[in-house]
């Protein structure tokens, strides 16, 4: 069409018009003009001393046996590191493109303007907690996830499973936190610490706001239809499904509840959190907590 003569000026339209006036970038139409490359762009310079297709068979290993579904390029090279496998972090994108071993990911919607501006993510641990709720199927019926994270470390805190999400079911793994972290349930031992939650019928309800206040723990609602306001809990919540609750069947409701544990004990201590510099929640508590007991 750019080649095409003008009737009025008896000159081609040319690209720069055609493109105008189609409204597309004239960047698009002059890469789609070069021809395909017979081997895929790489970076320019030495590879190191590992060749890709030996690279490629060690991150293979590391995705077969981190025990979590899902993990990104960033982690698979913090854990190539600790094998000691030194190698680019870009290097193991590439790789990990080339080869389809990157997890899938979801485009989002275009949203407006963000109601919650700023960070959830206090500077210390049991300052901040966040609780939420899921559901999955067993073999008895329909059941009820309840869990609760630390918004600075992310460690999981207390998970619970039940056939009915109750009020009195959400306070489970907030009971297990407050015995775990503050060495017991009684009144305003846990004062210092706000709870993260949304506006959920459980959550709002007279006696969860009540035994909130007995412990000493102010509440803090997120914002309505606000969901990053509790992000902490929901990202959680995405990794319990992707690594167990879509993985796996269960009997029983007990049985649901053993496996919630067992997965609470592995993610603490072998989920890879980057803003910590790739360790584990747990590792990261024991760093913050040691030196309070190195001056008690």
């Amino acid at each position: 069409m750019s080649r095409a003569i003008s009737p009025v000026s008896g000159r081609p339209y040319g690209l720069a018009a055609v493109c105008r006036v189609w409204g597309i970038a004239r960047s698009g139409v002059y890469r789609h003009q070069l021809p395909v490359a017979s081997t895929p762009a790489r970076r320019p310079g030495p590879t190191g001393p590992m060749p890709d297709a030996a690279l490629v068979e060690e991150i293979r290993v590391v995705l077969a046996t981190s025990g979590f579904h899902g993990e990104g390029h960033r982690k698979v090279w913090a854990r190539l590191r600790y094998q000691g496998v030194r190698t680019s972090r870009r290097r193991v994108l590439r790789l990990m493109r080339e080869h389809r071993l990157l997890a899938p990911g979801r485009a989002g919607a275009p949203r407006g303007p963000k109601t919650h501006d700023g960070s959830i993510v206090p500077a210390t641990v049991d300052t901040m907690w966040g609780t939420d709720l899921t559901t999955t199927w067993t073999d008895q019926g329909p059941a009820a996830v309840f869990i609760a994270v630390d918004h600075c470390s992310a460690e999981c805190v207390g998970v619970h499973a039940a056939a009915r999400a109750t009020r009195f079911e959400a306070l489970e793994p907030i009971r297990q936190g407050v015995r775990r972290h503050f060495g017991g349930v009684a009144q305003g031992i846990a004062r210092g610490l706000a709870m993260r939650h949304d506006h959920g019928s459980q959550y709002m309800s007279d006696h969860f706001q009540k035994e909130l206040s007995f412990l000493g723990i102010e509440s803090s609602p997120a914002f309505v239809r606000t969901p990053e306001g509790n992000g902490c809990a929901e990202r959680f919540i995405r990794t319990l499904k992707e690594n167990l609750l879509w993985l796996r069947t269960f009997d029983t409701i007990e049985e649901l509840r053993g496996a919630l544990l067992e997965f609470r004990d592995l993610y603490n201590t072998r989920w890879l959190i980057e803003r910590h510099g790739f360790i584990s929640p747990a590792e990261f508590r024991q760093q913050q907590l040691q030196p309070a007991a190195n001056a008690a």
